[in-house]
C-alpha cells in the first residue's frame, strides 16, 4: 500500500535500527511493554510504556542501544495518504506530531490500540474498500492522539481566522523556508500586511513569524550538519544565506555555536 506501513515489533521500531536516519512521513509508535530511549533532533527521550512517540518528516532520529527488549506497534504514513477530508477534520493535525514522547495510562493505551488493532486487521486483509477504512482508522488514531493531555485540543479545534492564518502559514513555511526567508513572503501569498502576520502567529504560539521561520532554518541547518557530509559554504547556498560568513554569524547568533563548533560537538555525542 503506497505510502503507508504499520508493524508490530517486540523489539525495536522499524526492524531495530541503531543508527540516524531521517523519516520521510509520519511516524506513530505505541509503545506496550518496555522501556525505549530515542534521540529525536538532538534531544534524548526516555520512555516507558506505555508510552506514545511521534515523529514529523525530515526529523534525525536514532534508537538508543540501551533499550531494553520491549514491544511496539508502529505506523509510518505519507500526509498524502489521508484523504484530503481527513486532513481537514482537526484545524492542526500536524500540530499533534510536535509533542515527541507522551506517556499515557493503560485505559488510554487501550483505546489508541483498538483502532491500531483494526488498521492491523484490515491492513493484512485483501477486502474491498480496505484503503478506504485504513485511511478513515488511521484519521480517527491521530484524533485520539490529539486529544492526549500534553495537547492543545481546544487549539486544534477552533477554526477562526486566526487559527487558519497560522495553519496556512506553518503549511507554506515548512514548503518554502530555505527559499523565501522573510515574513513579507508569506505575507504576499496569503494576502496579508507582514505586520498582521507577525501579530496573528505571535498570538497563537508566542512567536513572531520570523522568528517561526528562523527556527526551521536552523533546525534544517542543524539536520544538514549532522547527517551530510555538506560544507558550511553549501548548507548556506542551500538555505539562502547571502555568504558563509552571514550564515555563520546567524547560526552563533540563534545557537552560541559557530557551525562548525556544532557539528563537531554532535557528532561527538551520538557517535
Amino acid at each position: 500500500m503506497q505510502g503507508f506501513v504499520i508493524g508490530r515489533s517486540l523489539n525495536m521500531p522499524a526492524g531495530g535500527a541503531v543508527y540516524p536516519h531521517r523519516h520521510a512521513g509520519f511516524t506513530i509508535t505505541l509503545l506496550l511493554s518496555g522501556q525505549m530511549t530515542q534521540y529525536i533532533d538532538f534531544e534524548k527521550y526516555t520512555v516507558a510504556a506505555p508510552a506514545v512517540i511521534l515523529l514529523a518528516p525530515d526529523q534525525v532520529h536514532q534508537h538508543g542501544s540501551e533499550d531494553s527488549i520491549c514491544e511496539s506497534v508502529y505506523i509510518n504514513f505519507d500526509k498524502e495518504f489521508l484523504m484530503a477530508e481527513c486532513q481537514g477534520m482537526l484545524n492542526c493535525w500536524a500540530c499533534i506530531f510536535d509533542k515527541r514522547a507522551i506517556p499515557v495510562k493503560a485505559a488510554q493505551m487501550q483505546e489508541l490500540m483498538n483502532f491500531a488493532g483494526l488498521i492491523l486487521r484490515e491492513y493484512s486483509s485483501m477486502r474491498p474498500m480496505r484503503d478506504s477504512i485504513i485511511r478513515n482508522l488511521l484519521n480517527a488514531l491521530i484524533m485520539a492522539c490529539g486529544r492526549l493531555p500534553q495537547h492543545n485540543v481546544a487549539y486544534m479545534q477552533l477554526d477562526t481566522a486566526q487559527s487558519r492564518m497560522v495553519r496556512q502559514f506553518n503549511e507554506l513555511s515548512d514548503q518554502h523556508f530555505r527559499d523565501k526567508t522573510q515574513v513579507a513572503n508569506y505575507a504576499d501569498m496569503m494576502f496579508v500586511t507582514p505586520g498582521h502576520l507577525n501579530d496573528t502567529v505571535k498570538a497563537a504560539v508566542g512567536r513572531t513569524a520570523k522568528q517561526v521561520i528562523d527556527e526551521k532554518r536552523i533546525m534544517e541547518a542543524k539536520r544538514l550538519l549532522f547527517w551530510g557530509d555538506h560544507s558550511v559554504k553549501e548548507i548556506a547556498w542551500q538555505l539562502n544565506f547571502e555568504d558563509d560568513a552571514y550564515f555563520n554569524r546567524f547560526f552563533k547568533k540563534h545557537t552560541g555555536q559557530t557551525p562548525v563548533m556544532f557539528q563537531r560537538s554532535i557528532r561527538e555525542k551520538y557517535n
